[in-house]
C-alpha cells in the first residue's frame, strides 16, 4: 500500500468493540446525568444567574461512556474543573478577554491538572469558558469556579456514581486487590515470571506519554491475553482429563477422630466432604483441626467428640470436568487453592491438586 494511503488510513479509527448494550447504557446514562444535573442546578442556583456550563456535556461523555478511564474518575472531574475555572477567571482578569488569555488559561490548566493528577479533557473547555463566557462569568468572578462549575461537577459525579453502580460498573474504577494468601510480601506466583507489573510500569515510563488506561486495567488486559495464548498453546486439555477420579472423601457425620485417621491412612492433607449421595458439601484439611477459632482449645484434637460438619469449610471453590486447565493456574498458584474438587451434575467426580496440574503441564511441554 502506498505510504500516503497508509498515513491517511491512520485517520480512520478501528471498529468499536463496545457491545450494543454498553452503547445504549452510555447514551441513557449521559442523558440521565445531564438532565438531573441541569434540573437541580437550575432550581438551586436560579435562572437569573449562570446555572449550567456547556463543558458538562463533554464530562458526561467520559463519566458514562468510558467510566473506567483515569480521566473520568471523580477527582479528575472535580479537581480538574475547579482548578481550570479558577485559572480561567484569573487569566480573564489579568489579561482580558482575548484568544491569548483563553490559550494561556488552557495551557496553564493542563499543566496544573497533570501535577495535581486530575487531568480531565473537558476542563480545558471550562478554562476557556471562564475567559470567553461574557458578562455572566465576569459578574461572578472567582465564584464562577464554585457556582456553577463545582456544583455542576458534584451533581454529575453523584449521578455517575448512582447510575454506573446500579448497572454494576465499577465506579470509581479500580481493580480489586489480590493479596498474597500467605500474607507475605512476595509477589503472587504468576507475577514473578513473564510480563509483570514492573515491566508495564517501565514501558509506560519509557514512553513518557499520558496513557488513557490505568496500570491495573492494562495489567488485567495483558494477563487475560496471556491466558488466551496459554489456552491456544495447551489446546483442549480439560480438567476431566487430568483429575484424580478415585477421590478419598469423608462423610459430614463422621467423627473428627475417624476423619483424622482417614487423612493419615491415605497420606492426605485435605479431603472433600461428600454426603451419601456424593454431593460436595465441604472440604476438610489437617490445618482445620488446629486453627479453627470456633473450636475451644481443649477440643482441638483429632480425638475430640465432634463431627466433620462442625469443622469443615462449607464455602468450597470447585471446578468442572470441562474447565480448561490454564484457568486453574491463577487459582492454584495465586489464590492458594491447592485442592480443587471437580463437580458434575451436582456430584463430586474428581479432584485436582497442584501436583496434578504441574504434571500435566510438564508432560505437555515434553510432548512439544
Amino acid at each position: 500500500m502506498h505510504p500516503l494511503l497508509l498515513w491517511l488510513r491512520a485517520f480512520v479509527p478501528p471498529p468499536s468493540t463496545v457491545s450494543r448494550k454498553e452503547q445504549l447504557l452510555s447514551v441513557f446514562g449521559a442523558g440521565f446525568g445531564l438532565l438531573i444535573t441541569e434540573i437541580i442546578s437550575r432550581n438551586a442556583l436560579g435562572t437569573l444567574n449562570l446555572w449550567f456550563v456547556a463543558p458538562m456535556g463533554a464530562s458526561a461523555v467520559l463519566l458514562f461512556a468510558v467510566p473506567s478511564s483515569p480521566l473520568a474518575q471523580p477527582w479528575s472531574i472535580l479537581g480538574g474543573n475547579l482548578v481550570s475555572a479558577l485559572i480561567g477567571v484569573a487569566c480573564s482578569r489579568w489579561i482580558g478577554h482575548s484568544g491569548l488569555a483563553a490559550g494561556l488559561a488552557g495551557a496553564i490548566a493542563i499543566g496544573a491538572m497533570i501535577q495535581l493528577r486530575c487531568l480531565h479533557p473537558p476542563s480545558g473547555a471550562v478554562a476557556a469558558t471562564a475567559v470567553m463566557g461574557g458578562a455572566a462569568v465576569d459578574r461572578l468572578g472567582f465564584a464562577f469556579a464554585v457556582s456553577p462549575v463545582l456544583v455542576n461537577s458534584v451533581l454529575l459525579v453523584i449521578c455517575a456514581l448512582v447510575f454506573n453502580n446500579i448497572i454494576q460498573r465499577r465506579y470509581p474504577h479500580h481493580s480489586p486487590a489480590r493479596p498474597n494468601p500467605h500474607l507475605t510480601q512476595d509477589p503472587l506466583p504468576t507475577e514473578r515470571t513473564g510480563i509483570i507489573r514492573a515491566d508495564l510500569d517501565a514501558v509506560i515510563a519509557e514512553r513518557g506519554e499520558v496513557v488513557d488506561i490505568s496500570q491495573d486495567d492494562l495489567e488485567e488486559i495483558v494477563q487475560a491475553a496471556v491466558m488466551r495464548a496459554r489456552q491456544r498453546h495447551f489446546g483442549p486439555l480439560l480438567c476431566g482429563e487430568i483429575m484424580s477420579r478415585d477421590v478419598i472423601t469423608v462423610l459430614p457425620e463422621a467423627t473428627l477422630a475417624d476423619a483424622w485417621q482417614r487423612l493419615i491412612e491415605h497420606k492426605l492433607t485435605t479431603a472433600p466432604v461428600a454426603d451419601e449421595e456424593g454431593r460436595l458439601v465441604g472440604i476438610l484439611s489437617m490445618m482445620d483441626f488446629f486453627v479453627d477459632p470456633l473450636i475451644p482449645a481443649h477440643l482441638r484434637t483429632p480425638n475430640a467428640d465432634l463431627q466433620v460438619s462442625d469443622l469443615m469449610i462449607r464455602d468450597v471453590r470447585s471446578t468442572t470436568p470441562q474447565t480448561p486447565i490454564e484457568t486453574l493456574v491463577t487459582l492454584s498458584s495465586d489464590d492458594g487453592f491447592h485442592h480443587l474438587p471437580v463437580v458434575a451434575n451436582e456430584k463430586l467426580v474428581g479432584i485436582i491438586t497442584q501436583s496434578d496440574l504441574l504434571a500435566a503441564m510438564y508432560k505437555h511441554q515434553l510432548g512439544d
